[in-house]
């Protein structure tokens, strides 16, 4: 699956109707970002079901500062509209696909009780 184009107008309804999406958020004159791009792409062909959608920070400003996104590149995992992972810098493919395989595994159920637990 190709990466999507993520915005203010469509960022929660695919967010929220996916069981994974990794988020880049980026900017088009960020040197870092430019060279993930080809990683984080390889890397939406690799994993099929899961939802790999970018931000443009210039462009979304709004979206941006709604994470507080402070750096970029920055990456969030999210998984069943949870934010799972949430760290600037790019990474390695190895690295992103690690990434990737531990957040899979993660026990959402587990997740979820420890959400519930910190609320209380």
């Amino acid at each position: 699956m190709a990466t999507i184009e993520l915005n203010q107008a469509n960022f929660e309804d695919v967010v929220g109707g996916k069981d994974m999406v990794i988020v880049d958020f980026w900017a088009p004159w960020c040197g870092p970002c430019v060279s993930f791009a080809p990683t984080y792409e390889k890397m939406s062909e690799k994993f099929p079901g899961i939802v790999f959608g970018k931000v443009n920070t210039e462009a979304e400003q709004e979206l941006a500062g709604s994470f507080q996104i402070r750096s970029i590149p920055t990456l969030m995992v999210f998984r069943e509209n949870i934010i799972v992972y949430s760290e600037a810098g790019a990474l390695p493919a190895s690295g992103l696909e690690q990434l990737i395989e531990q957040a899979q595994n993660l026990d959402m159920e587990q997740v979820h009780k420890d959400i519930a637990a910190q609320a209380n």
